[in-house]
């Protein structure tokens, strides 16, 4: 049946990394990516020699990443101190390295074939892939974007396994399942019973739904703030415009209390109290507090994100923090978070004592590093109870986002996506709804211009506002599940599944000698 692909291999391994991309958000097209994956399992058992393995699981990687990661390109278009056009060649040069996980699983996996391909070959396989793509999340900081099992956001009830096995585990799943159509042919009778299992466990992601919340006259809620400031519109978050637009969107308060959520990258005013005159401008941070705290009612409070500063011995700035600042209704600043997982290239330049004198510049606008927060945290919050925060890019790391001592009964992921052109939005809400599903926390997100949500404890959208609109959510403040068996175990759940596949794998072969 797939024979005919290893006529040209390494070009039909490249055209299939490609389209496999398609069954991530925008496009969500999963029946295309698992056929994708199926025919590139076919071509890497069939390479003749481990290097020519290794080639087609490289090449494979290129062509998947570069069309995933197409948004990156976007990002070059607001940084003066680097040529827009390094944004057409920054795609494929992240996915000459990020190949090298697909390669790498794709090596082991032909190091262990039989001489047909069998349901032990697929699952070593498919536990390869989660070691690989797992080791993906952290070697070099980590880039965790779109691991495979997020394609299954738009199809909840198999979504709905991440509560058991996390991201990683469904991803090794995926592969199981694109396997699993090589192996038809000749063991009808395995597959009959693979499939009956899958039957059950996507049945019970139908058990697993969240009804919204009904919003009541004094139900506590959250009103999610969506500006619609473009990159290049956030220099006027320097003067009254900003605050006027953030203010109009934000209502007014009434007899429920309000959690009123702005998002990452708009407020500019430094809000704290204690650095040097000069840094503050005209813009007082006290009176900046004051016209925050006018919007709230007395059990109201506003959670936005900013920027806190830090100082060398001679006063000047030494660096920053991406913040999240609380602020109460008599202008107080109750708790702060700062982001722990910061971007490279982004919010710091990895060894600047290279790349600066090379032209290289972070892709954020500044000349300050951010500096790392010590991590998951949760604040707790007057009248909402225990409330964790991740910013941004935090969002994607399976596992890292949560204070598993001090449990929280939401996440609040505000974001700048205003950067990441037209895919990058409707992927990284893809990957904060998978994060809510493994968690069992509904989460909510506040971005300058798309997309904010209110996500529910088991990844449904409840409310939107969406891409490149103004607008504002009110809901009532989500509930959250009980503690799922992902958020109890971590990536361990993961690598409880890498066992159980290498154990069945092992199995099916003493069976089959």
């Amino acid at each position: 049946m797939f024979a005919s692909i290893t006529r040209r291999p390494a070009l039909t391994a490249l055209l299939l990394g490609a389209a496999a991309a398609c069954g991530f958000a925008p496009l969500q097209l999963w029946v295309l990516t698992l056929a994708c994956f199926a025919a590139w399992l076919w071509l890497i058992y069939a390479a003749p020699t481990w290097k020519a393995a290794l080639w087609r699981g490289w090449v494979f990687g290129v062509g998947h990443f570069t069309i995933n990661d197409n948004w990156f390109q976007h990002s070059f278009d607001f940084q003066d101190k680097m040529p827009p056009v390094l944004g057409y060649v920054a795609p494929l040069a992240l996915a000459l390295y990020l190949a090298v996980y697909p390669m790498i699983a794709a090596g082991i996996a032909w190091r262990f074939r039989a001489k047909r391909i069998d349901f032990a070959w697929v699952m070593l396989f498919a536990a390869a892939w989660i070691a690989t793509e797992w080791m993906r999340s952290w070697v070099f900081t980590g880039y965790a974007w779109d691991p495979l099992g997020v394609m299954w956001v738009p199809v909840q009830p198999v979504a709905a396994l991440a509560r058991w096995v996390g991201t990683y585990g469904l991803s090794g799943l995926t592969i199981a399942l694109a396997g699993a159509v090589l192996v038809l042919p000749r063991r009808p009778r395995l597959v009959a019973a693979g499939g009956v299992v899958t039957a059950l466990l996507i049945a019970q992601g139908f058990s697993y739904r969240d009804a919204a919340p009904r919003l009541g006259p004094t139900t506590p809620r959250v009103v999610v703030v969506q500006p619609n400031v473009a990159q290049d519109e956030r220099g006027e978050s320097d003067g009254e415009m900003m605050l006027r637009r953030l203010s109009a969107l934000s209502g007014r308060p009434g007899a429920a209390p309000r959690l009123v959520l702005w998002p990452e990258g708009v407020v500019r005013d430094y809000v704290e109290e204690g650095y040097p005159f000069w840094v503050y401008g005209d813009r007082s941070p006290s009176v900046i507090r004051e016209r925050m705290a006018a919007l709230l009612g007395p059990r109201d409070l506003l959670l936005t994100g900013g920027t806190a500063l830090t100082f060398d011995r001679l006063g000047d700035i030494a660096a920053g923090y991406n913040s999240v600042f609380a602020i109460t209704p008599d202008a107080r600043i109750a708790a702060r978070y700062d982001k722990a997982h910061l971007v490279p290239y982004g919010e710091y330049l990895p060894m600047p004592w290279l790349l600066k004198p090379l032209g290289l510049a972070r892709l954020v606008p500044g000349d300050v590093d951010f500096l790392p927060g010590p991590g998951p945290q949760t604040l707790a919050v007057p009248g909402f109870g225990a409330i964790g925060v991740q910013i941004c890019y935090e969002i994607i790391f399976s596992g890292q986002v949560v204070d598993r001592a001090h449990r929280p009964r939401m996440l609040f992921n505000p974001s700048n996506d205003a950067w990441f052109g037209r895919w990058g939005p409707p992927q990284h809400l893809a990957q904060a709804r998978m994060r809510a599903i493994e968690e069992g926390l509904p989460i909510v997100r506040a971005t300058p211009n798309g997309i904010s949500a209110v996500i529910a404890a088991d990844g449904a959208l409840l409310a939107t506002v969406p891409h490149m609109k103004a607008g504002a959510i009110e809901a009532a403040l989500p509930p959250a599940a009980s503690p799922t068996l992902f958020s109890r175990l971590g990536n361990w759940a993961a690598g409880m599944v890498v066992a159980l596949l290498l154990l069945a794998a092992l199995v099916l072969r003493r069976r089959a000698r």
